[in-house]
């Protein structure tokens, strides 16, 4: 039991943390940008991205992957699929903070 509540609290502070650190890097976002989905892994929270310029990142076009928080976007799109997404740096780490279809 004691080893369960050890193991529930540290998942909760991790959960806030990141919650906290995403809530933070998102204040520092820049406009969306455009690219094409290669690969999703769901389990992971990752996705691979080829896309133009990330003005805000000062980052040019390129084909790399991403951790996307929430993990739940990516719940409806799939390899293939033409996107809008902001993407920030957090601590060194970059994030995908928002992602939808293109139109």
């Amino acid at each position: 039991m004691k080893k369960f509540l050890v193991t529930l609290l540290c998942t909760g502070s991790l959960a806030i943390g990141l919650s906290l650190s995403v809530a933070k890097a998102t204040t520092h976002d820049g406009a969306l940008s455009e690219g094409e989905i290669r690969k999703i892994d769901q389990e992971s929270g990752r996705v691979t991205l080829s896309h133009g310029p990330i003005e805000n990142l000062q980052m040019p076009g390129m084909t790399m992957m991403f951790q996307v928080m929430p993990v739940e976007q990516l719940e409806e799109l799939e390899a293939g699929d033409k996107v809008r997404f902001r993407a920030v740096q957090d601590n060194g780490k970059l994030l995908v903070t928002e992602i939808e279809k293109a139109e």
